[in-house]
């Protein structure tokens, strides 16, 4: 870089720094839909499940879908490296601060078995739900087709920072992500990125949706610990801007999905107000009853061989997942019925 481009700094702004102005209409809320199209899936409500392992199961992904949203399975995680995760699970919630990380390190380190990928995605497919799964850029080249051939509906390519150029000398790291995409059966989707310009050339590979976000996430250190990240209601802007762009050069919409730094309905609806087309989370439903991480919740970085970062929180149990999802809500902070809070606020803007 140009020394003279270390003097320039630009104004971002985070979700907590903005607040919705209403318009001078209002409308029903009955009149009021909130459902989304992303790469050929409905969902009811605008909302991913994090592919976190605090978080989304065989058996969360099931009530995902049947309650509207739908949920992201880690092809990485605990679920497809143990034949039985229940007791692993356990294990993370129940150590010591102090024992957390060394624990993970070694749990992380047993290898993906690959006949556990097929099992999990049709343990969810056997129920008739939709499921969306996830993978590293460096395993994705291996493990797609297998996901692919189980039945899974999406596939979602996710890393902290991803971009369409990366360096190295070793050519068995490399994904060529254009190729990649064509070759799948299913749609996939990529993330996460956090500017205009690596969105707009990642959509120009040909997937189907772009996750915007670094840094911000509950369970996540990456701003803290490496310094990256873009205030979230920039991001998404910049993002939504790529996106037009592309459809006017194109004719071709790719959604943008917001991960991110989302704890609650107010911010969902400020993301979706940005112009992100729908949001992951992960925190939130971390809190449900049916949730495998027994009321703790965990970054996809604490296990990193090179950097281990990212926190596990004690979020606590608060209510079942068809609670949080569509109510009836026993609180006023926002974090139970996510869909009749952001039909609410869609009415007013």
């Amino acid at each position: 870089m140009e020394p003279s481009s270390f003097k320039n700094f630009k104004r971002s702004y985070g979700l907590d720094e903005i607040a919705l102005v209403p318009s001078e209409k209002t409308f029903d809320v009955s009149l009021v839909d909130i459902s989304v199209n992303i790469a050929g899936i409905k969902l009811d409500i605008p909302v991913f499940a994090s592919a976190m392992d605090s978080v989304v199961s065989p058996e969360t992904a099931v009530l995902f879908d049947k309650f509207g949203a739908l949920g992201v399975l880690n092809l990485e995680g605990v679920q497809t490296r143990y034949e039985d995760p229940t007791a692993v699970l356990k294990q993370i919630a129940s150590v010591s601060k102090n024992e957390y990380v060394d624990l993970m390190q070694k749990i992380y380190q047993a290898p993906v078995n690959f006949d556990l990928v097929a099992k999990r995605i049709k343990e969810v497919k056997s129920q008739k739900a939709r499921v969306a799964v996830s993978a590293t850029p460096q395993m994705a080249a291996k493990i797609g087709p297998i996901a692919a051939e189980a039945g899974a509906d999406l596939f979602l390519i996710q890393s902290t920072v991803v971009s369409t150029e990366f360096i190295t000398d070793d050519p068995h790291k490399l994904l060529d992500l254009k190729a990649f995409t064509n070759e799948m059966k299913i749609p996939v989707m990529v993330g996460n990125s956090a500017t205009y310009p690596v969105t707009l050339d990642l959509m120009r590979t040909g997937v189907k949706a772009v996750f915007v976000g670094i840094g911000p996430g509950a369970a996540c250190t990456t701003r803290g610990v490496l310094g990256i990240g873009v205030p979230m209601a920039s991001s998404i802007s910049h993002a939504a801007k790529a996106r037009e762009d592309y459809f006017h050069e194109t004719g071709i919409y790719v959604p943008i999905i917001a991960d991110g730094g989302i704890v609650n309905s107010g911010d969902i609806c400020k993301a979706l107000a940005c112009g992100a087309d729908a949001v992951m989370i992960g925190s939130p439903f971390a809190k449900a009853i049916e949730a495998p991480g027994h009321g703790f919740h965990w970054g996809m970085a604490t296990p990193n061989a090179v950097l281990p970062r990212g926190s596990r929180i004690q979020v606590g149990t608060i209510a079942a997942l068809k609670e949080i999802l569509v109510g009836p809500s026993n609180t006023d902070d926002g974090s139970q019925n996510l869909a009749g809070a952001i039909k609410l606020a869609m009415a007013t803007l």
